[in-house]
């Protein structure tokens, strides 16, 4: 018997990608711009607001888990965090796309919709 997932469930997935890739993002910014002790570490605003994001991340999979939905389904939408990454890193810092990572993209999403199917 096939679970039926939810519009909203893809969409919180969808959001905790962006989330996600977000986080990562203040991550790398902030790691670039703390100190090298703990200290430094733990009050630098960018490295708290990547934190910020992989919380709102686990409430946003929660949430989406609980409304309903498959698991085959659901997961591999938040996979999307890939490419959301990917893009997010083009416009911050000029990280080129190569041929063969537009194309990892292209079988990702693929991927997503096969194991929706």
């Amino acid at each position: 018997m096939k679970e039926s997932t939810p519009l909203l469930s893809v969409g919180m997935m969808l959001a905790a990608a962006v989330c996600g890739a977000m986080g990562s993002f203040l991550y790398k910014i902030g790691a670039q711009h703390s100190g090298s002790s703990l200290g430094s570490m733990l009050t630098q605003p960018r490295l708290i607001g990547g934190v910020m994001c992989y919380l709102l991340v686990m409430v946003l999979l929660v949430g989406a888990f609980k409304n309903g939905g498959a698991l085959t389904v659901l997961y591999p939408v938040y996979a999307s965090t890939f490419i959301f990454s990917a893009i997010l890193s083009y416009f911050a810092f000029g990280t080129a796309i190569a041929p063969q990572n537009l194309a990892g993209m292209i079988l990702l999403v693929g991927g997503m919709y096969l194991m929706g199917k």
